[in-house]
């Protein structure tokens, strides 16, 4: 089992002009323990439990490709966009501008979005749940045409029209970038996740819960003809990230989601300085989590 850590948190002890500096640290941190992914969120305003609206938030993309160039073999994604803070066709651009730039370590993590004070506050559409997922599956089919060398035509959609689907260059990643669908809804987000993603991010509070899910998409997977075990399987525990002496606790929580077929635990932790967290923290629970398999 391999460990990711979320980056929530921006508000840095020095203000603004520190969080280049601790980005960079937190990237060289995080390779040097052998964490194998680094995510933001994807937020235009700080989540409400997280500290509010008034507090740091930098916007995803961007600071992605801030880290790119601070690591080198980490993977990189939000987790998860929006599927409402972007036209598809710019967002396949830039998941593909990360992967350009970051080699090949690009992650396109994506959900029907949620938050409505924040596209209230910023004036974006924020459509009834039915849309949103209706759009969501528009945007994969579209993320995955340009990602098509042949198929740089138009798409028709309900909700999106584009009269070419050019992306140019391509993708380093082949066939092209993962795609990671965020959510444990059963109906609609597993289903999409079965015909159209190459990982899942379940939040979870137990091993029988995650179970279950998993249990659900692979009834899925059988209904559209897809190998169930080509889903990567990427869990964040809703208990949050181990406290420095808690890394025993933790491994053996997590031993049971490895019996489960889970490749990736992803915490955040909610900490300004994440550099430091990764070295005292992540560093020994990367070699607790590997000898789980």
């Amino acid at each position: 089992m391999r460990l990711g850590v979320h980056i929530t948190r921006f508000n840095h002890p020095r203000g603004a002009a520190g969080l280049g500096p601790e980005l960079a640290a937190t990237g060289a941190a995080a390779e040097a323990a052998g964490v194998s992914w680094l995510s933001v969120m994807d937020h235009y305003f700080q989540m409400e439990f997280n500290g509010g609206a008034e507090d740091a938030m930098l916007e995803a993309y961007t600071t992605l490709g801030y880290l790119a160039a601070h690591t080198s073999t980490v993977r990189l994604g939000a987790l998860v966009t929006g599927v409402t803070y972007r036209h598809p066709g710019l967002l396949a651009k830039i998941a593909t501008t990360l992967d350009v730039v970051s080699g090949g370590r690009a992650t396109l993590g994506i959900g029907a979005a949620w938050y409505d004070r924040e596209h209230e506050g910023l004036g974006v559409p924020f459509p009834a749940l039915a849309e949103r997922f209706e759009r969501l599956e528009e945007t994969l089919r579209i993320c995955l045409q340009m990602w098509d060398p042949d198929a740089n035509g138009p798409f028709e959609g309900k909700h999106y029209r584009l009269a070419e689907t050019l992306c140019v260059p391509a993708p380093v990643s082949a066939p092209h970038p993962e795609i990671m669908i965020g959510g444990t809804g059963e109906k609609k987000t597993l289903r999409l996740v079965a015909q159209y993603a190459d990982a899942c991010n379940l939040i979870t509070s137990s091993p029988a819960e995650t179970a279950h899910k998993l249990d659900v998409l692979r009834g899925h997977c059988d209904a559209v003809g897809r190998d169930f075990a080509d889903i990567r399987t990427t869990i964040v525990p809703a208990g949050g990230a181990p406290a420095e002496d808690g890394i025993d606790a933790f491994a053996r929580e997590m031993a049971e989601y490895a019996k489960l077929g889970v490749d990736t635990v992803i915490v955040g932790p909610r900490v300004e300085e994440p550099a430091a967290w990764i070295e005292r923290t992540a560093a020994p629970a990367v070699r607790r989590l590997s000898e789980l398999g």
